[in-house]
């Protein structure tokens, strides 16, 4: 009888263990991001734009210490999110597509381009990659996935079973709100428009098989080390501009909400993810997270031309960037929401 115990008892372990194997990657094949800086992991490094990471100090406690192109000192929110939900480390950015290699491409890329915005006339004034430069790339992307994978139904596998990770609005925002004031519209008038491209960007992406999205909310722009140094030693947030992000924000919110029971989007699912919570969490609370400095930026600033010694007591590394630090806190809790969100 007690051998018997032992055998049942050793085969129910063996079986929680396979459960908690196939329980870390079950949901998601592969990752793919769209949209800004947050997300871009080098894609702005073959085009011509001043918005580039590809230098130093940027990189500075990325491996080997090596610049990528990533807005950041190390790793980025793609990769936190990709590595949280079991799927791999490093997410490729999709202009070094000749380097990646046929398992890694089948699990994942990124499309964003630092600077582009929802809006074209943001991505064209910064010279970047548009949304729909991004749904250029992608229908590109899936050429050479059918080629590499050969069976159709996998390929359509892959990509429905795939987590959509979204970051747009932040630079049509940050930059003062420039776009709504060259197309002369009121801030209401233009996040309600932003959301409407939003959804039409949704739309296209789900058109090609996306069914799993992941839809950043934009930061608090106005608490940006950029935005704070407009107060001089105050260093006070924009609260206008706060004002104007929190309500794109609360629209998208809605809005992913709505279209998550739409006949257009059947069997699709929808996370709001609130990057504006977050983020604004740690800038109210910093020395809780184990941050000294909120406000000013450890490096690319004309107060800090070279870098801090520490960049994690930092939660932003340049102008509008969070320090890979920041990002790791605020994951955590983000991936989690993706993943029950999305499974």
């Amino acid at each position: 009888m007690f051998k018997e115990k032992i055998f049942v008892l050793a085969l129910f372990s063996t079986y929680l263990f396979s459960l908690a194997a196939d329980d870390k990657n079950t949901s998601f094949s592969a990752l793919y991001a769209f949209g800004d800086s947050v997300l871009d992991t080098g894609n702005n490094n073959f085009l011509l734009t001043l918005l580039k990471g590809n230098y130093w100090p940027y990189g500075w406690n990325f491996d080997y210490k090596i610049p990528t192109g990533r807005f950041g000192n190390g790793r980025v929110f793609t990769d936190l999110v990709a590595e949280g939900l079991g799927i791999k480390r490093l997410v490729p950015a999709y202009s070094k597509i000749r380097r990646i290699d046929s398992d890694d491409l089948k699990t994942g890329v990124c499309f964003a381009s630092g600077g582009s915005g929802i809006d074209d006339l943001t991505s064209k004034t910064l010279r970047v990659l548009s949304a729909a430069d991004q749904i250029k790339d992608f229908k590109e992307y899936l050429k050479k996935l059918k080629k590499i994978v050969k069976r159709k139904k996998k390929v359509k596998e892959i990509i429905s079973n795939a987590v959509f990770l979204i970051s747009e609005g932040n630079n049509d925002l940050g930059y003062f709100i420039a776009p709504a004031v060259l197309r002369l519209q009121s801030p209401n008038l233009y996040t309600s428009r932003m959301v409407g491209w939003t959804k039409q960007f949704l739309q296209d992406l789900y058109d090609l098989g996306a069914r799993k999205f992941a839809v950043l909310g934009v930061m608090p722009v106005g608490c940006l080390p950029i935005h704070r140094a407009e107060f001089g030693a105050f260093g006070w947030c924009n609260s206008y501009l706060n004002k104007v992000t929190q309500d794109f924000n609360s629209k998208l919110q809605k809005g992913l909400t709505s279209y998550a029971v739409e006949y257009e989007f059947r069997g699709a699912k929808f996370v709001y993810v609130d990057m504006y919570g977050k983020l604004m969490d740690l800038i109210n609370h910093p020395k809780a997270y184990g941050f000294t400095e909120e406000r000013k930026a450890c490096c690319c600033m004309p107060y800090a031309i070279i870098p801090c010694f520490n960049p994690d007591k930092h939660i932003f590394y340049d102008f509008a960037h969070p320090t890979q630090k920041a990002y790791q806190v605020i994951t955590k809790a983000l991936v989690y929401q993706i993943a029950k969100g999305l499974a």
